[in-house]
């Protein structure tokens, strides 16, 4: 039987492959807070309400998408868990192929997640994003 950290992941994974942004968030603590690395991106951090606001905007822009997990790292003891995952997806400015590792922290119960470090590909951070980035900004023009 998986740990229920494990569990947990499991049903975040699913639900970010049913693109449930509002499931997405019930797995997370009220003071869960996403941070972005490398931190040579300079991404913002996000909040719930910025990451729930964040993942609404880009859910629009995807007619596919699917998560897989690819390796994870588990310790108990400390209620931690890595887990090394690739992305695609269709959208209208072409396929999207990611690569993250989330390096996850949880409450004592192993349903929340409490800590939450997202190590980006950098390369699709800095050449596809953007292009996502245009395409909402048009949308949300027209």
């Amino acid at each position: 039987m998986p740990s229920q950290q494990r569990q947990t992941v499991d049903a975040l994974v699913e639900a970010f492959n049913r693109l449930d942004t509002d499931a997405i968030i019930a797995f997370r603590t009220p003071t869960c807070v996403r941070h972005f690395l490398p931190s040579s991106l300079k991404l913002p951090s996000q909040s719930n309400e910025a990451y729930l606001a964040n993942l609404n905007s880009m859910k629009t822009l995807f007619t596919s998408f699917a998560i897989t997990v690819n390796d994870t790292i588990e310790d108990l003891e400390k209620k931690k868990i890595v887990v090394f995952v690739s992305a695609k997806g269709d959208t209208p400015v072409g396929e999207y192929n990611n690569e993250y590792v989330w390096n996850i922290g949880f409450d004592e119960s192993g349903e929340k997640i409490s800590e939450w470090t997202e190590y980006v590909d950098a390369g699709m951070a800095r050449d596809f994003y953007p292009k996502l980035m245009g395409e909402m900004k048009r949308r949300a023009e027209a």
